[in-house]
């Protein structure tokens, strides 16, 4: 491992490695030619569709699919292909970082970092890529009061949509002792709301992951919740520890 990344790879990898396992990772290979139908009859939104509902593809399809997509000069105001892009490409970021691909990773992070910019000028209110300008943050070490006015923004914007809260929880979670308080009862919140409509699997791995002072704060609020959701919530926990 490079010595430039390791600083990064020990502190911040919960976070891009958690927002990674919930957009999708490497796995299920996808044909370009379905993804060309894709993009040009249904305007990413077929794509997009798939990545939400965590469907995986393998590294040399996604990076196929990001070179065709940025020959294609789309629009960043686009913003079902843009999602799309940045699930697809936050996935190759966090596999260049594990796998001390020093150039490969820091070429993802500006694009991405990018795209973000990019895409939040034509939509200033886009919850997801609030959250993408989050952990973008995070994983330069930065946690200062502009890193939480970014994930405010995805609160504000979209605070009650469960496809997000539950990729919005594995990211803030991890920052959640050093969070202002506002965001912090906000991570609470919605981490406690995903329990108990039944969205367990990936608050129980952010859960998992926290240091045992986070654990304290997060099961404060399990304990609120009625004896079903608290027996759930344990037995995820269970299934994930065996």
């Amino acid at each position: 491992m490079p010595i430039a990344l390791q600083p990064r790879l020990a502190f911040w990898t919960f976070a891009l490695r958690s927002l990674t396992f919930a957009v999708g990772s490497l796995g299920l290979a996808w044909g370009i030619a379905n993804f060309a139908k894709c993009a040009a009859a249904d305007d990413f939104l077929d794509l997009e569709a798939r990545l939400l509902r965590f469907e995986n593809y393998d590294r040399i399809t996604s990076s196929r699919m990001l070179e065709d997509a940025d020959a294609e000069g789309l629009s960043p105001c686009d913003m079902h292909a843009q999602r799309a892009l940045l699930l697809l490409e936050m996935p190759l970021a966090y596999d260049a970082l594990r796998s001390g691909t020093v150039n490969e990773y820091d070429s993802r992070i500006r694009s991405i970092e990018d795209r973000v910019r990019r895409t939040l000028r034509c939509s200033p209110r886009n919850s997801f890529v609030w959250l993408a300008a989050f952990a973008l943050e995070t994983q330069h070490g930065i946690l200062n009061q502009h890193t939480f006015d970014l994930i405010a923004m995805s609160y504000k914007t979209s605070p009650n949509e469960a496809w997000l809260g539950i990729r919005r929880v594995v990211v803030a979670v991890p920052t959640l002792l050093v969070a202002p308080e506002g965001i912090k009862q906000s991570i609470l919140t919605e981490f406690q709301d995903l329990v108990r409509l039944r969205f367990i699997e990936l608050p129980a791995r952010a859960y998992m992951n926290a240091s045992e002072a986070t654990r304290a704060l997060l099961r404060s609020r399990i304990e609120q919740l009625d004896p079903q959701s608290k027996r759930a919530f344990s037995d995820a926990l269970q299934k994930l520890r065996s």
